[in-house]
């Protein structure tokens, strides 16, 4: 759906995938919706004050595109599970390589992106007056984050060892498509159909 949002350059289409995009949001909880909606308000009204030196077509377009994406990607984030977009790499035959290396990224990028802003508050309160080997600093912050990181990466694949994992993702839960599947499926090969349409 993002492929497609960025990849079309009509209107009437842009708007299609923002009423299905506000559609689907209207079938979460109140306080879900709220939250997303003010993600994508904030993003869209960035992106339409940073493009206001721009044509009035472009602007409203991009503005569309934006708060239509930031919109459906809010609404996976909040209503799938991480193991189940895992689940469904697994189902489509992605390798578990590939499943691996994601799941320990988005795992471990939050934790890593915490120790680096320690550091660097560390290194703030230390600095008195001006720092004039700044870029010196910077490189003891980027090497003690890989040190880190390989440290962490090293528990967590001993960890995982101990827990019998032998690098091949299985997916324990077996289900068949569901009619609200099914739905969803056509609704997606229609705006398939749309873009090709509308282009």
């Amino acid at each position: 759906m993002v492929v497609l949002l960025s990849f079309s350059q009509n209107f009437v289409f842009v708007m299609i995938v923002s009423v299905y995009s506000l559609c689907l949001l209207s079938l979460m909880e109140a306080n879900r919706i709220l939250s997303i909606l003010k993600i994508s308000f904030w993003v869209s009204l960035f992106t339409f004050i940073i493009l206001l030196p721009a044509n009035r077509y472009s602007v409203m377009m991009i503005t569309m595109k934006v708060f239509a994406t930031v919109t459906m990607i809010n609404i996976l984030s909040h209503s799938t599970k991480w193991s189940a977009i895992t689940g469904s790499f697994k189902f489509f035959h992605v390798p578990d390589l590939f499943i691996l290396v994601l799941d320990i990224t988005i795992k471990y990028i939050m934790m890593l992106g915490n120790y680096a802003l320690q550091l660097i508050y560390a290194l703030k309160l230390r600095s008195v007056g001006k720092n004039r080997n700044k870029y010196q600093s910077l490189s003891g912050v980027a090497g003690n984050l890989f040190i880190k990181s390989v440290e962490m990466s090293k528990e967590m694949y001993d960890a995982m060892e101990c827990r019998g994992f032998n690098g091949k993702y299985r997916t324990v839960e077996k289900r068949s498509l569901l009619f609200i599947d099914y739905f969803y499926i056509t609704i997606h090969i229609g705006i398939l159909i749309l873009f090709h349409y509308f282009g």
